[in-house]
């Protein structure tokens, strides 16, 4: 098993052009990257802290499900080294609500979803960015 980090949490917002600022300003991470899903209409944004860059923050603009307040953090997401090992792995264990593929991201990197004992979302993600998990 090559499971060895917390990739990031990823968060609801409303706007990201209001929540990148507040992140940064804020709790002091720094905007690395913003990105169009490849459904056209989510978008993402994720931050780190320039001392910490191995552990971020996703913000998720554009998710239409219902949340409450509390429910803002859809997911938590551990680094992998190898995203197709990974996926044969958890497929191989039964484990429910595992994404039928794995999702590649229009800067490249790969990741898949699937379900806690309770029906948190898990994601594996192997990431395309320096200092990340290269594959």
């Amino acid at each position: 098993m090559s499971v060895r980090k917390i990739e990031h949490v990823g968060i609801m917002v409303n706007k990201l052009e209001a929540s990148i600022p507040f992140y940064e300003k804020v709790l002091g991470l720094r905007h690395l990257e913003t990105m169009t899903h490849t459904n056209g209409v989510i978008r993402l944004a994720f931050l780190a802290f320039p001392e910490f860059p191995e552990t971020e923050v996703e913000l998720i603009e554009g998710y239409d499900g219902p949340l409450t307040r509390e429910g803002r953090v859809h997911h938590v997401a551990f680094a992998v080294d190898d995203i197709e090992a990974e996926f044969g792995r958890i497929r191989s264990l039964g484990v429910a609500g595992l994404d039928d593929s794995i999702t590649t991201l229009p800067n490249g990197s790969r990741y898949f979803f699937f379900q806690g004992p309770d029906g948190e979302s898990v994601e594996l993600f192997q990431s395309t960015r320096g200092g990340k998990s290269e594959g």
